[in-house]
């Protein structure tokens, strides 16, 4: 239970003064429910308001804070005509101060004639006239100052987010120091709330931010290895196989050093009393599912059964026909349960697996429902590891008497740095070799107003009766982004190629999706015009062209994603990505990068050098925890020190009983890692 101390913290926003119905929906798209999401929605930014005495042509464009005499108004006609108050410095300079919404007698009130007031506001110039738009009026010198500005949504200001911000700051109790002391004085760090005042004080305060971030991430890693420890903790069952099954296994090709390295620890971790918690990190076409059946004949020689968790159902077919082909005639039973399954054929499987008949279940979440049962559940794989939350892996892991083997699997390369936020409790295993056969995918940049010779090459492309992929950013036109949606791409391509063209994007229900990619898959379409919903789940070894539109607006991790759609059969395959008109440096070496090299984990490290840490963590799902103080760079850049911290901790008061051990719990809960204490009560 959260400690008591955080309750002011954790009460409802309302619990703040001058929060009404009219505030409550742009704090909901803002994502603040509570006092807490107030006080850790961090200022962005901040604005100089420089204290002047007169008004000079040089501050033009800054924002400054100055005492002016209000002189005459000039009000329009109309309700809508802007009111403009004219006022003068103390050296005879004029300005208009004006106001749009037709509120001249709220500004009459505001602003009395003959009267002196300090104004603050940006200074702009309007023709041969010096104007302040919408300034903030006081009777008082405020003195110029910084003011922080914060992340807005329609409906409220940044100087709103901040009085509410002030509220929260002053709700927030003095807490236990959690940080390792010397780690501490050596950062020159403040304690916590003192941190937390200043930077909403002060933008631009290094050490206060840097304080915040470091508290999130080292709760992070105090989580994550509460949980390895809490996994490796418990007595498993060792499943040690004769190795028949996979001694009968007809392998397309011989496995790489990668994937004879990686099956030797998997297999090593399988034959311990503590259950394997691995992470497999593959790039696109290395070779995981391969790696994967072998850890799941493993547990069948042994006598268990194992389960593939995959993210779709697409995904899931997938996985079961190809692992289907290759255990043709072995005597290895396998099965596929989805949301679809229905009726008779899923009361089978349930019966199958429940009896011990089945050997492996492949499936989406719909394997670790209730209604599920296994016989003896030794072993859980799970694909793309970065779609699934901790929760969701235990409630499988819960299937079995004992702690089942855990390897979970991602296609995404994530660098070595940011391996401990995102799976800081797992052992880590790299394929880092791609097996024979696979020729690189060539890949080329091609400006956007050479749309129509892509097109013509696309022809050229389906006479040869091959596939492609058209990657589109957005479902529908946008006016405020200027980028082709993926319903227009599919009309101008069937107006083109006919009914040879198919269009799938995520606001489509799943059998309707299903059903495109099945015609897809089946060679019955040539086209898939698509937005990003086929970056994973998708294995169509004919389709050898991807093009992706406004390919300087994706992030590398996604297009080396996207372009592994391509290169899954034989022969070469080609990418082309379409860039707009004008690119930034950054977005011209990204692009460069992409041409230069089909490496996943190169491309992984040297996105992290250009763009920073938060594409490179995958897909945020609701199971997954993310980071609200700590920034990409800030993330990178604290995460060794906090791991190495955590595990201090840990090593030295496992069960967080010391007096820093109980601030440590006080700094989980704060941060919401609540699961990790619930296992320090249950050990």
């Amino acid at each position: 239970m959260r400690p008591e101390l955080l309750n002011p913290l954790f009460a409802e926003i309302t619990a703040l003064k001058g929060i009404g119905a009219a505030l409550a929906k742009p704090l909901e798209r803002l994502g603040m429910a509570r006092v807490v999401d107030v006080a850790f929605h961090l200022p962005t930014g901040f604005i100089d308001k420089l204290p002047r005495e007169e008004l000079m042509q040089s501050d033009v464009g800054r924002t400054i804070t100055i005492p002016l005499t209000v002189m005459n108004y000039r009000f329009g006609g109309s309700a809508r005509a802007p009111a403009r108050v004219q006022a003068v410095d103390a050296f005879g300079n004029y300005v208009s101060l004006v106001f749009f919404g037709g509120n001249s007698g709220w500004a009459k009130k505001l602003l009395p004639l003959n009267e002196r007031r300090w104004i603050s506001g940006r200074l702009d110039q309007y023709g041969q006239e010096l104007q302040i738009v919408h300034p903030e009026v006081s009777e008082d010198a405020e003195g110029g100052g910084r003011e922080a500005v914060y992340p807005c949504s329609e409906g409220i200001t940044s100087k709103r987010i901040a009085a509410l911000a002030a509220q929260a700051i002053e709700r927030a109790p003095e807490l236990p120091e959690w940080i390792e002391p010397s780690l501490k004085a050596k950062n020159d760090w403040p304690g916590w709330r003192e941190a937390l005042a200043r930077i909403h004080a002060d933008p631009a305060d290094a050490k206060a931010r840097e304080r915040l971030a470091y508290d999130e991430v080292f709760a992070n890693q105090l989580a994550l290895l509460l949980v390895r420890g809490e996994a490796r903790s418990k007595r498993g069952r060792p499943l040690a196989g004769d190795g028949r099954l996979r001694a009968a296994l007809k392998l397309p090709y011989a496995p790489t050093g990668a994937q004879a390295r990686t099956m030797r620890e998997i297999e090593g971790d399988m034959a311990q009393t503590q259950p394997m918690l691995r992470l497999l990190q593959g790039d696109v076409g290395s070779g995981k599912t391969l790696v994967a059946l072998m850890a799941l004949l493993i547990a069948a020689e042994a006598g268990a059964q194992g389960a593939l968790l995959a993210p779709t159902e697409i995904l899931a077919r997938q996985h079961f026909e190809n692992l289907s082909r290759l255990l043709a005639g072995m005597d290895v039973r396998i099965a596929i349960l989805t949301g679809r399954d229905k009726g008779k054929v899923r009361e089978a499987t349930l019966m199958g697996v429940a009896s011990g008949e089945i050997d492996i279940l492949i499936g989406t979440h719909a394997i670790f429902q209730e209604g599920v049962r296994y016989r003896d559940l030794g072993l859980v794989v799970v694909d793309e590891q970065h779609r699934f939350g901790v929760a969701e892996r235990m409630m499988l892991q819960a299937k079995a008497a004992v702690p089942p083997h855990l390897l979970v699997m991602t296609a995404t390369p994530i660098p070595r740095t940011l391996q401990l936020a995102s799976h800081g409790e797992m052992d880590v295993s790299r394929l880092d070799e791609m097996p024979p056969g696979r020729e690189p995918i060539q890949t080329s940049v091609i400006a956007e107003d050479r749309l129509g010779d892509v097109v013509d090459g696309l022809g050229r492309h389906l006479a040869a009766g091959k596939q492609a992929y058209w990657v589109c950013p957005l479902v529908e036109e946008s006016e405020k982004v200027d980028l082709a949606a993926a319903e227009d791409r599919a009309a101008v391509l069937t107006a083109r190629f006919g009914d040879k063209v198919g269009l799938v994007h995520g606001r489509m229900k799943g059998p309707e999706k299903d059903a495109v990619m099945a015609r897809f898959a089946s060679g019955e379409l040539g086209v898939l015009v698509a937005t990003t919903v086929i970056e994973v789940g998708v294995d169509v070894p004919n389709a050898t062209l991807i093009v992706i539109e406004h390919a300087d607006r994706f992030g590398l991790a996604q297009l080396h994603q996207l372009r592994g759609r391509v290169g899954r059969g034989g022969g070469q395959s080609h990418c082309i990505l379409l860039r707009g008109g004008s690119l930034s440096e950054t977005s011209r070496a990204r692009l460069g990068l992409m041409r230069d090299t089909t490496d996943g984990f190169l491309i992984a490290e040297r996105d992290l050098e250009l763009r920073g840490a938060g594409e490179l963590l995958g897909t945020r799902q609701s199971g997954e925890q993310t980071f609200r103080l700590a920034t990409p760079e800030s993330l990178a850049s604290l995460i060794v020190a906090a791991n190495a911290d955590a595990r201090l901790l840990e090593d030295q008061d496992r069960g967080l009983k010391t007096e820093r051990g109980q601030a440590a719990r006080v700094a989980l809960y704060l941060f919401e890692r609540d699961a990790a204490v619930s296992l320090l009560r249950a050990g």
